[in-house]
């Protein structure tokens, strides 16, 4: 049976049970084939796929801005530009590691990787959060560098520049904004370009500033506020991916809801040993131990605790496992800080 669709039970298959277990995923598959809740839960499986093109488009408009932004960021004599530029190469090294980890989620699992590759994605959003962090770092110490000796600087390049990166980033920030409430990788990219396009902004406004008033000084400024802004943004992005890959529970989940729901079912005596984690930034799993003294309950009763984790609290990869409450074989995993 899919994980998706029911979760699996620590019993003894036989080759009837499976065969029927197969039979009732496919009626369940047709009957919900995409639930809709107050919770929300993406079409996971098939996230990376749509997002290729987002992906390839970002990249090669990114690279050709970059290059343009290097350039009369030399010529122009522009702090800000520059490191603006510093920023958007990141943000490209940061869309190909994205794509990268959101293809190797497709991958199948393996005898080594039971899993998949799933967990890429995790990676892939905490070396990007990090790598934002030391260039951003890089950036600033540059920028109080020129503030201490600031020099003249080409406006008019600046802006030029600027309004066309306002543009590209808007543009390739609005290709990921559908799927930035459901996936960590595009909500990391999302964030990236659309705060890119505030950066862009930002210079704007500060070429128009210098090219009348003659504040050089303010270039290096406007360094100094994209680093700030950069660092703030990336900060709670870090976080979050970092307790991913601690297997934490997604911030879209409430464990003690989820709790209260397996405790609710009935026959359910008690429930412990409950573990949620990410299995990557777009799937999350489940395990927890049911007490049931009337026993094994059937697949059906499985397959309908599956449906409400997955339409209610976006748990797609439940496992269940089903005990009676013997005591004279109590469960090792009972106590609530037993792990």
């Amino acid at each position: 049976m899919s994980e998706a669709q029911s979760p699996s039970v620590h019993q003894h298959d036989t080759p009837a049970r499976s065969e029927s277990r197969q039979h009732e995923h496919d009626h369940q598959h047709a009957a919900h084939p995409h639930p809709h809740s107050g919770h929300h839960h993406g079409h996971h499986h098939h996230a990376p796929k749509s997002f290729g093109r987002a992906f390839s488009i970002g990249i090669f408009l990114n690279v050709v801005f970059v290059l343009a932004e290097a350039v009369f960021g030399v010529l122009g004599h522009s702090l800000a530009l520059l490191a603006d530029a510093g920023h958007n190469l990141s943000d490209v090294l940061g869309l190909v590691m994205a794509w990268g980890a959101s293809a190797l989620a497709l991958r199948p699992p393996s005898q080594r990787y039971t899993y998949g590759l799933r967990s890429s994605s995790i990676l892939a959003a905490l070396s990007n959060s990090l790598f934002l962090l030391v260039v951003t770092g890089g950036i600033a110490w540059e920028a109080i560098e020129r503030l201490l000796h600031p020099s003249p600087v080409d406006s008019r390049v600046v802006i030029a520049v600027a309004a066309l990166g306002v543009l590209i980033n808007t543009g390739t920030a609005l290709l990921f904004m559908s799927g930035r409430k459901g996936d960590l990788n595009i909500k990391a990219a999302f964030l990236h370009m659309a705060g890119d396009a505030f950066i862009s902004l930002g210079v704007v406004v500060a070429g128009i500033v210098m090219l009348f008033m003659h504040w050089y000084w303010l270039d290096s400024t406007v360094s100094l506020i994209i680093s700030a802004l950069i660092i703030l943004a990336t900060w709670s992005l870090l976080k979050e991916a970092a307790r991913l890959v601690l297997h934490g529970v997604p911030d879209n989940i409430d464990t003690d809801a989820v709790r209260r729901y397996l405790r609710s079912l009935p026959d359910v005596a008690a429930v412990h040993d409950l573990h949620i984690w990410a299995m990557s930034t777009t799937e999350t799993a489940l395990t927890a131990h049911l007490v049931m003294p009337q026993g094994f309950p059937g697949d059906g009763f499985l397959s309908d605790i599956a449906t409400t984790l997955r339409e209610q609290y976006a748990i797609v990869h439940p496992t269940l496992q089903v005990e009676t409450g013997d005591t004279d074989h109590p469960c090792a995993l009972g106590p609530e800080q037993q792990v």
